[in-house]
């Protein structure tokens, strides 16, 4: 009987792991794009303005102590030449986006929605969207886990009620969904770049958007599919990419198994997912099979910059090529254990995007 068991679960395993080993057709190699200026560090969020190709791109220096952050907004030119920053002090920044001649802005620091004009400069004006404040209660239920044996396990979280803002997408319509890493929820603002004063809605709120993995950051990275009828969210610390259909779907688990999943976009029938504890950008089908997979960690060069990708944060398509953010930020106390700790000049990577799937008969 024992025997007849293990034959089950190996046969078992084998099924859930067989489609990704058998689409991993190798790492679609990844290439050196734009290194920060000296003193910025920690890319963490990209967008790409369509019509120029010019690239925006936002900081989480959370050093300590705080005078020594030093966190801005870069735009560089199509080709990677630093064309303007913009200073926003000790508050970390997290997700960047492009809308309507503006770049908005989660300012994490500030648990705020700022915006400034696409073509900015050192001095333009940083304008106030929308204020994020704690929920009640701040965290989300308990999640239920049923195990292999019968039994079940229940997670309790915990949060202190700070708003934890970190990715956002626009829909067509122009309303603005907005991640909580700490507090499981997506907010939702009507009309994001008109609205005054804006509104902020607690659009879903969930214990798959918790966590209680060693990478702190539950719900993370948003995208729509290609009609909008699915929104698909990271749940960073789990490892997961979860999908809700809209707009009053269920949520439910796409795939597991992309430790670290941060950033996150739908472009030509994939899903391309920042993976960034395993060094990594994986491409999934909408049924959650492993298509691509690009980019590894390649050691760090003489000038201090990483080669490859090391914890790669944001992604953002730029014509046919994917720009890759390392934010290459050491996570523990401990000293030597970790190669974020030898990087000292931070970069942007590149690598081209593969032939788009044929379509569905």
């Amino acid at each position: 009987m024992r025997g007849r068991l293990l034959l089950v679960f190996g046969l078992a395993v084998l099924s859930i792991a067989g489609p990704s080993v058998a689409s991993d057709i190798g790492r679609l190699p990844v290439t050196p794009f734009a290194t920060l200026p000296l003193d910025v560090r920690h890319p963490e969020s990209l967008d790409v303005d369509p019509a120029t190709g010019e690239i925006y791109a936002g900081t989480f220096d959370a050093r300590m102590p705080e005078s020594a952050r030093n966190n801005q907004v870069l735009r560089f030119a199509a080709d990677g030449r630093l064309l303007a920053q913009r200073r926003f002090g000790p508050t970390p920044l997290t997700g960047v986006t492009f809308r309507d001649g503006h770049v908005y802005v989660l300012n994490f620091g500030a648990s705020k929605l700022q915006r400034l004009p696409a073509r900015f400069d050192a001095d333009s004006p940083i304008e106030d969207v929308a204020t994020f404040a704690a929920l009640s209660p701040p965290a989300p239920s308990t999640r239920r886990i049923d195990n292999p044996d019968g039994s079940h396990d229940t997670i309790s979280f915990g949060s202190q009620g700070f708003p934890a803002i970190n990715g956002l997408v626009f829909d067509r319509a122009g309303t603005l969904y907005v991640s909580d890493s700490f507090q499981g929820a997506i907010y939702r603002i009507a009309k994001a770049t008109t609205c005054r004063p804006c509104t902020i809605d607690v659009f879903a709120r969930n214990p798959l958007f918790a966590t209680t993995g060693a990478l702190p950051f539950g719900a993370n990275g948003l995208a729509f599919n290609a009609d909008e009828s699915m929104l698909y969210v990271n749940n960073a610390g789990d490892g997961r990419v979860l999908r809700k259909r809209m707009p009053d779907g269920a949520i439910d688990v796409l795939a597991d198994g992309t430790y670290g999943a941060d950033g996150l976009l739908f472009h030509q029938g994939l899903l391309w997912v920042a993976a960034n504890q395993i060094d990594t950008i994986v491409a999934l089908d909408e049924q959650g099979r492993v298509r691509h997979r690009a980019g590894d960690f390649l050691g760090v060069d003489g000038d201090g910059t990483p080669r490859g990708l090391l914890f790669p944060a944001a992604i953002a398509v730029q014509g046919r090529r994917m720009i890759v953010a390392n934010l290459a930020l050491p996570l523990t106390a401990a000293r030597g254990d970790e190669w974020e700790e030898d990087v000292t000049r931070w970069n942007l990577v590149q690598f081209d995007l593969p032939d788009p799937p044929p379509p569905a008969h």
